[in-house]
C-alpha cells in the first residue's frame, strides 16, 4: 500500500513539474515542435505555415487489421510538444490515434505534451441522462490525462464543465466566433442593407453562447441587434415536433448560433420555421461541421442563406454531383473560416508564458484581437 501511494505521489509530482515547465517567464519562448494526427492535417499545416515552423515527422498510418501504426520520425527528447488532432469521425480511430501519439511522445522523453483537440468527441455525453450509462466526456478526459497530456486546448466545447473533467491538465476552451464575427461583419452583414439583425439560440442551453456572439457583433459597431431563443418540443430523439420563438424575429435577418452541426435536421427545421414567422433571411454560425448523413443535402434544400463553420473537422467535397443539393450547400452556402490563426496565437501565448485572455474577445477594429 505504501509503495503504491509513493508511486502515485511520484507520478503526480512528475506531472506537476512538467506543467510548471510550461509556465515560462512572460515573453521568453521555449523550444517546441508541432505535430499532427491524421484527422486534421490540413489545419495543422495552416498553423505550421503561420508559425513558420515545419510539421514534425510522424507516421500515423494503419496496419492491415485496422490498428493504428504510430512512429515518430524525429527526436523530441526534452522538447515541448504540441499535437493537433480532432477526435472527429471516425471518432474512436481518431481518439485512439491521439492516445497512442501522446504515449509515443511520453516514451520518447518529451518534456511536455499539449493536446490541441479542436473538436472534442464524446462531448455530448457530459452527464448521466438515464441509468447505467457512462459519462463519456469525463472518461475521455481521464484517458488523455492517463496518457500523459499536460495541457488541453479546444474550441467551443459542447459544455463548459468538460474543462472540470480534467483534474491535473489545465484546459483552454477558445471560441471560434473570434474568427467568425469579423467574417460575418465584413462579408455578410453588408448584404443586409442596414436592416435589423437577430441572433438566435437554438435552445435555452445555448443562450450564453448567443449572448457572447451578440456582444462581439456590438463590439464591432453592428447596430440593431436583438436576441431570440427557439424552444423545441421533442417526442423522441431525432424528431422535432414543434417550435416556438422567444423574442422578436419578424422583419429581421437571423443568425442561428450553435457549437456544431450534426445531421442538420434541427438546424434546417429551425431555419424554415424562422422564415415562416417572418424572418427576412436565416443564416447559421456553428463551429464544428460534422455534416453527418444527409446534412449537406438538407442544407442545400433548406432556406438557410449562409452557413459559417470552422475547419476543426475536414469537410469532404469529393463525389458530390454538380447541381445536387449537397453540391449547392458546399459551393454556395457554406463558408469555412479557418481557426488556424486563433490556434497559432494560443500556441504562441503558451510557448511564451503570456496570457491567452485576449483570445476570448473581438476588437473594435474589426479583426481578431491577437498579435501575429
Amino acid at each position: 500500500g505504501e509503495s503504491m501511494a509513493a508511486n502515485r505521489s511520484s507520478l503526480l509530482g512528475e506531472q506537476q513539474s512538467a506543467q510548471a515547465d510550461l509556465a515560462v517567464s512572460p515573453g521568453k519562448s521555449v523550444n517546441f515542435k508541432l505535430f499532427s494526427g491524421s484527422a486534421t492535417q490540413e489545419l495543422a499545416r495552416k498553423v505550421a505555415d503561420i508559425l513558420q515552423v515545419p510539421l514534425g515527422k510522424a507516421n500515423t498510418g494503419r496496419f492491415n487489421d485496422g490498428e493504428c501504426n504510430i512512429q515518430l520520425g524525429e527526436n523530441v527528447r526534452n522538447t515541448h510538444v504540441f499535437i493537433i488532432q480532432s477526435t472527429c469521425p471516425p471518432v474512436n480511430d481518431s481518439l485512439m490515434e491521439l492516445f497512442l501519439m501522446v504515449r509515443c511522445f511520453r516514451r520518447a522523453s518529451a518534456r511536455t505534451v499539449t493536446a490541441i483537440v479542436p473538436y472534442y468527441g464524446y462531448a455530448r455525453q457530459d452527464r448521466k441522462t438515464t441509468a447505467r450509462v457512462p459519462i463519456s466526456a469525463s472518461d475521455v478526459a481521464m484517458l488523455l490525462e492517463a496518457a500523459g497530456v499536460d495541457r488541453m486546448l479546444s474550441l467551443d466545447l459542447h459544455c463548459g464543465q468538460i474543462q472540470g473533467f480534467f483534474h491535473h491538465a489545465p484546459v483552454d476552451n477558445l471560441h471560434a466566433f473570434v474568427e467568425h464575427v469579423p467574417h460575418i461583419v465584413n462579408e455578410i452583414i453588408p448584404t443586409f442593407e442596414d436592416q435589423p439583425l437577430a441572433v438566435v439560440s437554438p435552445d435555452a442551453g445555448g443562450v450564453a453562447r448567443a449572448k457572447l456572439f451578440m456582444e462581439s457583433l456590438a463590439a464591432m459597431n453592428v447596430p440593431n441587434i436583438s436576441l431570440a431563443i427557439t424552444i423545441k418540443h421533442r417526442r423522441q430523439a431525432g424528431e422535432v415536433e414543434a417550435m416556438n420563438i422567444v423574442g422578436e424575429i419578424k422583419g429581421k435577418h437571423c443568425i442561428i448560433v450553435d457549437d456544431m452541426i450534426d445531421t442538420a435536421g434541427t438546424l434546417c427545421k429551425s431555419a424554415d420555421s424562422l422564415r415562416e414567422m417572418g424572418a427576412l433571411s436565416v443564416s447559421a454560425c456553428c463551429t464544428h461541421a460534422l455534416f453527418s448523413g444527409p446534412a449537406l443535402e438538407r442544407i442545400g434544400n433548406s432556406s438557410l442563406k449562409h452557413v459559417i463553420v470552422s475547419d476543426t473537422i475536414p469537410i469532404f467535397k469529393e463525389g458530390l454531383v454538380e447541381g445536387s443539393p449537397a453540391h449547392v450547400a458546399v459551393t454556395q452556402k457554406i463558408h469555412v473560416v479557418s481557426c488556424a490563426r486563433l490556434l497559432t496565437a494560443a500556441i504562441q501565448s503558451i510557448n511564451s508564458g503570456t496570457s491567452v485572455s485576449s483570445l476570448f474577445s473581438v476588437a473594435a477594429e474589426k479583426k481578431p484581437y491577437y498579435p501575429l
